[in-house]
């Protein structure tokens, strides 16, 4: 760490949203440049920073701020200067000139503890001394929150928005209860508000860092895809992390039930710890899913064997008698799931069904969970898909990490029918806030193939709908003819069935490279993605239709290393290529990128009517190319596949990684031409055949594995479930089986009291 003072004498960037800014700072030893988190700098003042040295290719070297503190002046023309800049509203040069002129050197004083005072100067009323109070107050008081809490890791920009929560009580708050940082400030977790507890001399057996620690315990539990904690491993977890007896945890995990922070649930002979939001999604979930099933909807006069025959005619195609099922179905149940692996004709369907119900003039929406899906689902059926989030109309709350939807169980959708496809993507908050949208008497077809890897987010929603046999499913098994010749697809449901697939198959699409060494199979993996797959076929464009994936992040192998071997290779260094380091990633102009985490607050323009359309929000999982790095103002631009350019700046940066490889988690729900990927030993967590068959299943021309025989078996044959902790297929049985059967009263109160509307983060 170094440490630098001067005067701001240039501010040449600056988000006044988060404060990230780029400066020129006079010191000492002449100009230097600052970038960084430091809200309300202003030219002309006095800092005393605190950061670490880096050399940009461009601009030379710079200090990334870690810690700022303002020194106020002491002389005269100090604080005049100081006033002059406009730090404080209702203070400009000409007031600042005769504020100093009357006080001097105690005109900070007389601003601090006597500003009545001002009363003293001609053209200063009550008025604008309310102004000034106000303005300098919230300055000063977010001056002594930065530095109390910088030095524990907490940002300037959080500490504005602890300013905004609390005032002027902010330290007085913290002080009492540390742990309140985690409830209402996003970004501040336990292990933060547990190091400014115990430099307070907060006891390690508090109530407040006890009940703390348990939700974060649960939290992170449930970041894993559960949506609640079995009570015996909350015990041991919680002994383990925060060191108190068993008494005392017992005793405040009953204390934090009563406060509402998290729920106790029996079920069987377990106790399950939930975190509220998650609790009353799976109720929420569970009664709409079932009202939706049972409730009458406008009968369709049409004569469906005769609409399918027609469609079959049109398509010179012959479905298979689940697939005839499966339309009959969508259109005499509520609710219908449709489920199969590739080659089944999930997509055929979905295109009959619609046609069918628009012939009915029904009006029909359709959605996926990602862009990349709903701009599938959009090219297959010619017709507009929309994501889950746009279709719900998403609205950044005022909390920049929490999510808001503008329809509703209030405003719901305007239509007959909604089609959900990639259903398996979709976890238990986005689930519930889909069906609250949705009226009763509209029909529901949800699509996608169960034994694809479940969602990102908490919960196991299509498993768990079609587990329950509550819901009308229909599993599709019939490969349709034209796919049988597909070696992917015959590929794919032998490797789902715990068989070998067909490899090097003359004229085929799906290949095994053998290589026994990591580094070589590092190397052919390139030589396949630069020069030999492209030199098969010359349509194939080597950043956007060759797609590598691997099991994991780290190693040889893992996606990080991957993506710099390919970076050097597929965008190699160039001085008409501007670049951009930031931890320990170096981005290029022309890199693909992928956003790696839900933000509702990035704001996009569309590209094709000059920006005219914008909007916010980009979700994980999108992909784009690096359009434009600015490095005067660290700016980096990127324009997605949906066609949205995005902004980032160094607040946001971390949610971008290079994308040349990918994991095959955030490769689901995408398809791409050709898939490539490395099959070597590995942990059994990862080495699975869920996965391998998520991976198979994302290309659409040609596979190519290139590994170890023994670990593609390994894969194949460890069918071990990582099953979820979720009650929701449990719930749903549970009415079902109920005397009383809520689902089917004709007048339900499924609109009661409704505490699954929380954001997020936000907790009830």
């Amino acid at each position: 760490m170094q440490e630098l003072q001067g005067i701001v004498d240039e501010i040449v960037y600056q988000n006044e949203k988060n404060g990230y800014t780029v400066a020129r700072i006079k010191g000492k030893d002449g100009i230097t440049v600052i970038v960084g988190s430091i809200p309300f700098i202003m030219e002309g003042q006095n800092l005393k920073l605190t950061g670490d040295w880096s050399v940009h290719p461009k601009f030379g070297r710079q200090l990334k701020i870690k810690y700022s503190e303002e020194i106020l002046p002491t002389s005269s023309t100090g604080i005049e200067r100081y006033l002059s800049s406009g730090a404080i509203s209702g203070i400009g040069p000409v007031t600042a000139k005769k504020i100093v002129e009357r006080f001097g050197e105690d005109t900070l004083d007389v601003l601090d503890n006597h500003i009545e005072r001002l009363r003293e100067i001609e053209g200063i009323g009550q008025k604008k001394i309310d102004l000034i109070c106000k303005s300098y107050s919230k300055q000063v008081e977010v001056r002594n929150i930065m530095i109390f809490l910088q030095t524990y890791g907490v940002t300037p920009n959080q500490c504005v928005k602890i300013h905004k929560k609390f005032g002027a009580a902010s330290i007085k708050t913290v002080k009492e209860n540390p742990y309140v940082l985690t409830e209402e400030i996003s970004g501040i977790g336990f292990k933060i508000a547990d190091r400014i507890a115990r430099s307070l001399g907060i006891e390690g057996n508090s109530p407040f860092r006890i009940q703390s620690g348990i939700k974060y315990i649960v939290s992170k539990f449930c970041n894993f895809g559960n949506t609640y904690m079995p009570l015996k491993k909350l015990e041991e977890e919680a002994l383990d992390v925060l060191e108190v007896t068993k008494d005392e945890i017992e005793e405040n995990i009953y204390d934090s039930s009563l406060k509402g922070t998290i729920k106790l649930e029996k079920f069987e002979d377990n106790i399950c710890v939930f975190l509220p939001i998650y609790y009353y999604c799976e109720l929420s979930v569970t009664k709409k899913i079932l009202y939706l099933s049972f409730s009458e909807y406008d009968e369709i006069e049409l004569d469906i064997d005769k609409e399918i025959s027609e469609f079959e005619s049109q398509n010179n195609i012959q479905f298979a008698e689940s697939q005839k099922k499966a339309i009959i179905g969508a259109v005499e149940n509520g609710v219908e799931i449709i489920t199969g692996g590739p080659g089944t004709g999930k997509t055929t369907i979905i295109n009959c069904i619609t046609k069918i119900f628009e012939k009915a003039k029904l009006r029909v929406f359709m959605a996926a969970p990602t862009g990349r899906a709903a701009k599938r689902m959009s090219e297959s059926a010619n017709r507009e898909a929309k994501t889950i989030h746009r279709l719900l109309e998403m609205n950044a709350s005022s909390d920049e990490d929490e999510i808001m939807f503008s329809r509703s169980e209030d405003i719901t959708l305007e239509c007959d029918v909604v089609i959900v496809d990639e259903a398996s993507m979709i976890d238990i908050i986005l689930m519930n806030n889909l069906l609250k949208a949705i009226s009763i008497g509209t029909r529901v077809i949800i699509v996608g193939d169960v034994d694809q890897l479940p969602s990102v987010g908490p919960g196991n929603v299509l498993k768990d709908f079609i587990e329950s046999k509550c819901i009308k499913v229909v599993r599709l098994k019939e490969i349709f003819r034209q796919s049988k010749e597909s070696m992917i697809i015959v590929n794919a449901h032998r490797i789902n069935s715990g068989m070998m697939p067909f490899l090097n198959k003359k004229d085929k699409d799906f290949y095994f490279i053998k290589c026994d060494d990591q580094n070589k199979i590092l190397d052919t993996l390139i030589q396949l993605v630069d020069k030999r797959l492209p030199g098969f076929n010359k349509s194939w464009n080597k950043l956007s239709d060759i797609q590598v994936v691997s099991p994991m992040r780290k190693g040889i192998l893992g996606v990080l290393n991957l993506n710099n071997r390919l970076q050097n290779v597929l965008n190699c260094k160039s001085k008409d290529k501007n670049e951009k380091e930031f931890r320990n990633v170096l981005f290029r102009v022309g890199d693909k990128v992928m956003q790696t985490k839900n933000n509702y607050s990035l704001k996009w323009e569309s590209i094709l009517n000059s920006g005219e359309e914008s909007g916010l929000g980009i979700f994980n999982g999108d992909v784009g190319y690096v359009e434009s790095i600015n490095n005067e103002n660290n700016t980096l631009s990127v324009i997605f596949d949906d066609e949205k350019r995005v902004m980032y700046d160094n607040i946001y940066l971390d949610e971008l990684t290079l994308a040349y490889a990918v994991t095959i988690h955030k490769s689901q729900g995408s398809e791409f031409p050709v898939i490539v990927m490395p099959v070597f030993m590995g942990s059994s967590f990862l080495m699975n055949r869920n996965l391998l068959y998520t991976a198979v299943t994302r290309a659409k021309q040609m596979v190519v594995l290139v590994g170890e025989l023994k670990a593609l078996k390994f894969m194949i044959d460890n069918n071990k479930s990582f099953d979820r902790y979720s009650l929701l297929k449990n719930r749903i049985m549970d009415i079902m089986e109920s005397e009383d059967n809520v689902a089917l009263e004709k007048d339900a109160p499924w609109r009661g009291e409704d505490k699954s509307r929380t954001g997020y983060n936000k907790m009830d």
